[in-house]
């Protein structure tokens, strides 16, 4: 069972007042006879959310943006790349709340913006573009300065918004899932800034589940995200009112970057094959940056045989389909 109280005090976090984010979860069998697994095969479909074209930052957003209302913004500051499922996921909540959005993106400005850079054009962010993820922080701070002075009220969310609140969502969608199917024995997905892994794992900790909880990185070597996502479940233990229970010692951080291959946002063969196994045999979009590789993560774990017969896999899939038009 759900650590009721660490429940009431993540539900109790402000929430911006869309109806609920509660997304399916959905069998599928014949990709799991196309990959010869003998396992329950699960989607829970938060690439399903309807606002803002879905997936995982509206769910961390839902909460995010209610912290930079308390604390009285009138403008959203992030970063991502040039087509970051993230900054198009703040700049639909900066429209939706009637505030400024204001993007630091790491790339070339687009001749014709596609996908999320011209969703972003569209929900009237302001894009501001650097030559590197390493400039990207430190342009949102010279921003949010000049800002301050011109009398703004802005507020920095970080890239992925993979803070404690970012995470809460995700602790608390643990709890949702649980209200529909019985616990998983494993959950992949694609990890990539920490907050969505962070919040899945504390959400099983706080339910008391044994449930491997496996991030397919989409960027980052296992030894620099493992530290990022226990940061962030450190302080969500603080914002849950459960330190300790959060320390415990399973589930563990379990950060693969086998997937990664030449690089973040570059698709990889196994990649390639997830993205069209998953639409021809359920009519499941992935994305090629994120999603893909978390399922090419998947497949390679059943093939080789990983999870024993009868398994049930829970594969989150956490949106991001709008990068196939790019």
């Amino acid at each position: 069972m759900f650590d009721l109280a660490a429940q009431a005090a993540l539900t109790s976090l402000p929430q911006i007042p869309f109806p609920s984010l509660s997304t399916p979860v959905e069998p599928m069998p014949r990709l799991a006879a196309a990959i010869g697994a003998r396992v329950e095969l699960l989607v829970k479909r938060d690439d399903a959310i309807p606002f803002g074209f879905g997936g995982n930052k509206i769910r961390k957003l839902r909460i995010v943006a209610a912290q930079a209302l308390g604390e009285g913004a009138d403008t959203l500051i992030t970063c991502g790349g040039v087509q970051s499922n993230h900054a198009r996921a703040t700049a639909a909540f900066a429209a939706r709340l009637g505030l400024r959005a204001v993007v630091v993106a790491s790339g070339a400005r687009p001749e014709r913006p596609t996908a999320n850079a011209l969703l972003d054009h569209l929900l009237g962010a302001e894009m501001h573009y650097v030559s590197s993820r390493e400039a990207r922080d430190p342009a949102m701070q010279e921003i949010a300065a000049t800002l301050v002075r011109e009398g703004r009220r802005p507020f920095i969310i970080p890239l992925g918004a993979s803070t404690p609140h970012g995470a809460a969502a995700y602790a608390l969608a643990v709890a949702e899932l649980l209200t529909q199917i019985e616990p998983p024995d494993v959950i992949v997905h694609s990890t990539s800034s920490g907050g969505t892994q962070a919040g899945l794992v504390a959400g099983c900790r706080l339910a008391g589940l044994a449930t491997r909880v496996v991030g397919i990185s989409a960027d980052e070597p296992c030894t620099v995200l493992t530290p990022i996502v226990q940061r962030i479940i450190d302080g969500l233990g603080s914002l849950a009112g459960a330190p300790a229970r959060l320390r415990a010692a399973a589930p563990t951080i379990e950060v693969d970057d086998g997937f990664v291959g030449d690089g973040y946002g570059i698709p990889t063969p196994a990649s390639r094959e997830a993205l069209e196994l998953a639409s021809r045999s359920e009519a499941l979009f992935l994305d090629p940056t994120y999603t893909a590789k978390a399922m090419a993560g998947l497949i390679a774990y059943a093939r080789r045989g990983a999870f024993e017969p009868g398994t049930r896999i829970l594969f989150w899939h956490t949106g991001g389909q709008v990068g196939l038009f790019s």
